[in-house]
């Protein structure tokens, strides 16, 4: 065993003020660190995999809940970082689909997603796992058919007048003058609903479900479904994009509902927003959508989640991260901080959105400024392993793709992963992210946990401890630990204890913090609108030293919300031309890039206009 010959980072902080720890800023990144479930339907095929997505997330009495698909449970946390797993006391037997929840400040309200009625529960502490019935089962939706029914109608749809069952992918809204709506729907043919309801039990219907609003992809260009909006599936099989994951907010006296669009198998998945001045419309399509979107870095996808404001007054919009490698719904948890302009105009910072922020501890003006300033360090490094199995080379654990990972050749305590940073880095964190290869696991046992520690050394013979997670009781499929003091060190190795998993598998061992030198210079950028408006041709000329590239793009230019982030050897691949194809027609855009690396970002470019055709 090599000799620790340095100080471990506890003991550092342990001769700092207790005032001084107190002050210094949380950090997390994206996905979310949760221990994400095992899922259970594909047992039969052999496919396991870890669930996670649809997330609603609720403050209640001081505390946050998030809710997910298929987790038997939920989690509670005190900060937005440190989430403990709740096992209810009532539960679907079925599971929780795409659930909605709400508060009124004193009790919490959960309805998960059905196609006939079933319950709706109630607590006021739902951290202690102890539910109520608030009715025992809910009407039945107006005018909506029973499973049997709707197949009868074939291809064609339903009817006029007919609803398709539900209410599939529920939201529920509680109104400034108590008023309560509900609002569903999940489909490739059929619209987002709404209507009021009177929560008095057994709960009723108070209007008549209305039809609120449809995908229209031939005029807005992120609405098409596939990778990178190709319109289907890889094959080249056309497939018409889904709508689904209704939520409402209200700000400024004004509604904002809320929908996943075009699909959650792919990057391009999404949230949009339509607008009205009354909770069930009319609405009108915000020609600024999406509101949230992620198409490029390790994290890809923002769609079919929930709108929400902290303790501190701060907006946040989470989503559903694509991973598709065990099942094409494998999913993670992200959240992304945002707000509204003066004007009422709805966005979501994904920036950056995964590498680590900083928690707020207070009211942010500017939500890019939570963005830390650490970055990969790690990209595309030497890395080398104890063992490999197969193909399933270290140089897969460093490529910034959750789709592919290291395999050891034995899942033994000792096995180590180890970068070469090429030379001293200053590091902050570091998040193990692990992969399901074959891992053999399709239900909860309190044996699954993580546990490892991850050292570091100047010179590969040294080493000191920087996180140590040996003892740990928790599963972390997605473990995000910040160094209680940075280190400068050019090797960081991850050394392994203990996973449930019948393989050790590490999508990506991710190095954050910064290099000294000068940050990238400014890069230029032309702009061509296509013939086919949805679609823009973004060519960049590179600049020396960039790790990466921020193409943003928005409606003015001082709101370029919208990123698509990409690092300089993938542009380099494509000729350096990216192909955004998320706009709408008739909406001009302006553009602007900038560079990255562990040296800090550059300016942007010059705003570039690309008008409406």
């Amino acid at each position: 065993m090599k000799r620790f010959l340095l100080m471990t980072a506890a003991a550092l902080l342990s001769a700092l003020p207790a005032a001084a720890q107190d002050a210094r800023p949380r950090t997390w990144a994206n996905p979310v660190d949760l221990d994400y479930k095992y899922n259970f339907e594909q047992t039969h095929q052999g496919i396991s995999y870890r669930t996670g997505a649809d997330p609603a997330i609720v403050l209640h009495r001081d505390r946050y809940f998030l809710f997910q698909t298929l987790a038997d449970g939920y989690w509670t946390s005190g900060n937005l970082v440190d989430w403990t797993y709740v096992r209810p006391d009532k539960w679907p037997f079925e599971g929780h689909v795409a659930p909605a929840a709400v508060s009124d400040g004193e009790r919490l309200y959960l309805m998960q997603s059905a196609f006939e009625p079933r319950p709706l529960l109630v607590s006021e502490h739902p951290e202690t796992g102890r539910w109520d019935w608030h009715t025992r089962q809910l009407p039945p939706v107006p005018g909506a058919v029973s499973r049997g029914e709707e197949g009868r109608y074939g291809d064609g749809g339903l009817p006029e007048g007919k609803l398709p069952p539900g209410p599939w992918d529920p939201g529920l809204f509680i109104d400034d003058d108590g008023r309560w709506y509900l609002y569903w729907g999940s489909s490739n043919v059929y619209p987002i609903y709404g209507a009021e309801i009177d929560p008095t039990p057994p709960v009723r219907f108070v209007s008549e479900p209305a039809a609120l609003g449809r995908l229209d992809p031939a005029r807005h260009g992120w609405e098409r479904f596939g990778e990178n909006h190709s319109g289907g599936l890889p094959d080249g099989t056309s497939i018409p994009p889904y709508i689904e994951g209704a939520w409402m907010t209200k700000h400024g006296g004004r509604y904002y509902l809320q929908y996943g669009a075009p699909g959650t198998e792919y990057n391009a998945y999404a949230n949009g927003v339509w607008v009205s001045d009354t909770p069930l419309g009319p609405f009108e399509y915000a020609d600024y959508n999406p509101v949230s979107y992620k198409p490029g870095g390790f994290v890809e996808g923002a769609g079919h989640g929930s709108t929400f404001q902290d303790r501190h007054g701060n907006w946040w919009n989470s989503g559903t991260p694509w991973i598709g490698h065990n099942w094409r719904f494998e999913r993670r948890i992200a959240m992304f901080p945002g707000g509204f302009t003066p004007d009422g105009e709805m966005h979501f910072i994904t920036r950056f959105g995964d590498y680590p922020q900083r928690l707020p501890t207070g009211l942010v003006e500017n939500p890019e400024s939570l963005f830390t300033g650490w970055f990969p360090l790690s990209y595309k490094v030497e890395a080398t392993a104890s063992s490999t199995r197969g193909d399933f080379a270290p140089a897969r654990a460093v490529d910034e793709n959750p789709r592919t990972f290291w395999v050891a050749d034995r899942n033994a305590a000792g096995e180590t992963l180890t970068l070469d940073l090429g030379g001293l880095k200053r590091v902050h964190a570091v998040q193990v992210n692990y992969a399901d290869h074959e891992s053999g696991i399709y239900a909860e046992r309190p044996d699954i946990r993580t546990r490892f520690r991850i050292l570091w050394s100047r010179d590969g013979q040294d080493w000191g401890v920087f996180a140590d997670l040996s003892n740990s009781d928790r599963d972390r499929p997605n473990a995000y630990v910040e160094g209680e003091t940075p280190v400068d060190a050019r090797f960081i190795r991850y050394e392994h204890g203990e996973v449930a998993a019948a393989n050790l598998a590490i999508a990506d061992l991710r190095v954050f913090g910064t290099t000294d030198g000068l940050a990238p210079g400014t890069p230029s950028l032309r702009v061509e609108r296509d013939a086919d408006p949805r679609n823009a041709r973004v060519r960049v000329e590179p600049v020396s030293n960039a790790l990466g590239y921020n193409i943003r793009w928005g409606t003015a230019p001082d709101r370029l919300f919208q990123t698509h982030q990409v690092y300089f050897d993938d542009l380099r691949e494509m000729d350096d031309r990216l192909e955004v194809r998320a706009l709408n027609t008739g909406v001009d855009y302006w553009f602007a890039v900038e560079a990255f690396s562990p040296a800090g970002v550059s300016p942007p470019s010059r705003p570039v206009r690309a008008p409406a055709r």
